[in-house]
């Protein structure tokens, strides 16, 4: 059953100055993220835009604080044979780490934007 649906939109180039700032990308991002969009050279901008979207979408979805879930070590955009995947740590929700939710993350890039649409699943 779908408990939750969240989508979020970020500008590119905005993130492309954000991005500037180690601090930001090392208080949002998690290594995984970090080693994934700094691994796309040019590109990493839409990948850390697509990663932040990710956040927004889920906050919206799950109804939790942005602030909670970005600037904590508790959310993790992985990417496992290219496909996304959220990765929630018990202490931000664990109904996720028992397996009684699952949260679904779609994500594209076109032009200056990128887009996350996060679906949380009740099983």
């Amino acid at each position: 059953m779908i408990v939750g649906l969240g989508v979020d939109l970020c500008n590119i180039s905005r993130m492309e100055r954000a991005i500037r700032s180690r601090y930001f990308v090392e208080h949002v991002f998690r290594p995984p993220e970090i080693a994934y969009a700094e691994g796309k050279g040019k590109g990493a901008a839409s990948s850390y835009a697509a990663a932040y979207a990710a956040r927004e979408a889920f906050a919206k979805a799950t109804g939790l604080s942005f602030a909670k879930i970005a600037l904590s070590q508790a959310f993790c955009l992985k990417r496992e044979n290219g496909v996304p995947r959220i990765a929630v740590s018990p202490e931000l929700d664990s109904a996720f780490a028992r397996g009684e939710k699952t949260a679904w993350v779609s994500l594209s890039h076109d032009g200056d934007y990128a887009v996350a649409v996060v679906v949380i699943e009740k099983a």
